[in-house]
């Protein structure tokens, strides 16, 4: 297979796939509507296809002008979606659709592809835009994949959890990058042990290109860092990337209400672990890269942006409040 096409590819994980599929030897595709500055304008093995992603026949330009051999598709996020590029890219030797950890319907540790229950769907959910009805719309395309392959149609889906790395519009580890950076003190939600699995950009990117190589038609692959840390020792690790020390103070839900705030005003927290197993993934020969190596590569992306995560910002005001009375604790 030398020839991909990638629906969406400038942002985030598109702009890593195309990195990877490159590095690997494939001419790149990339279909989008050209909102956003394009980082492969000038680079040889690109080209861009505009379109949008929900017009199928758009869709079906970009298919009989690149003959594509794998499609990977960033940016279905709803149902329909899914089954229109179903019927269009029907006889490609792989299609990928980028599901979510979110698709899972039950809280177990670990979740588990085809074990764990997906997310039900109703019509009104999977027409729906809101973060509410964002995994149930995941799981709903998830079982279009499944519908497919039963049609011979060499489709398979990759259920991320929480995706970080360079190039992060989403701002979530921004957040504690910046807060890291800036002061010595760092209030955390919880005791500091909470889990929630994350992915490094890189290492989606590559399962990716491996599952639609190496993947089973209808099959679903979780991805996530093989080695899991709670967020204290994210903490930690962000702290040895920007080369600092920081104090981690830990509050409760009690405590943090001496200040009109709650652990859910914290991004990244997650009261219940998000694990996800990814045993299937590695058997295609997948491989994730060290948390301390993502991060210092985060760290050093970071500080060459304008991103903050100021828009998850809790207040500074607030939290110094709670340092004081933890103080007097």
């Amino acid at each position: 297979m030398d020839s991909a096409l990638v629906i969406g590819g400038t942002r985030f994980i598109g702009r890593h796939l195309v990195n990877d599929l490159l590095d690997n030897d494939y001419d790149v595709t990339i279909f989008n509507r050209g909102n956003h500055d394009n980082p492969f304008a000038d680079t040889e093995g690109v080209t861009h296809f505009e379109g949008d992603r929900t017009n199928d026949s758009a869709l079906e330009a970009a298919k009989a002008e690149v003959a594509p051999d794998i499609v990977i598709d960033c940016v279905a996020y709803k149902p329909r979606e899914v089954r229109a590029a179903m019927e269009i890219f029907a006889d490609v030797s792989g299609y990928v659709y980028i599901s979510s950890g979110s698709a899972y319907g039950e809280e177990i540790i670990p979740k588990r592809e085809n074990e764990t229950e997906l997310c039900d769907c109703t019509p009104e959910q999977a027409t729906d835009e809101s973060g509410d009805s964002y995994g149930p719309r995941k799981a709903e395309g998830d079982r279009a994949i499944f519908e497919a392959a039963e049609r011979s149609v060499n489709a398979m889906s990759l259920r991320p959890c929480i995706v970080y790395g360079p190039h992060d519009y989403t701002e979530r580890l921004d957040f504690w990058l910046d807060r890291v950076n800036h002061y010595d003190r760092l209030l955390v939600p919880g005791d500091g042990q909470n889990l929630w699995h994350r992915a490094y950009v890189e290492d989606v990117a590559s399962a990716l290109r491996i599952v639609a190589e190496e993947g089973e038609a209808g099959e679903s692959y979780n991805v996530g860092d093989e080695q899991l840390v709670t967020m204290d020792e994210m903490l930690g690790l962000i702290a040895d990337a920007f080369e600092t020390d920081v104090e981690l103070v830990h509050a409760s839900d009690r405590e943090l209400s001496t200040a009109d705030l709650s652990v859910d005003d914290y991004i990244l927290y997650r009261e219940y672990p998000h694990v996800l197993d990814t045993n299937k993934l590695a058997s295609l020969g997948w491989e994730s890269t060290p948390v301390e190596e993502a991060m210092e590569r985060t760290v050093a992306e970071h500080l060459e942006s304008d991103r903050d995560g100021s828009e998850y910002e809790p207040g500074r005001e607030e939290e110094e409040k709670v340092l004081g009375v933890l103080d007097t604790i």
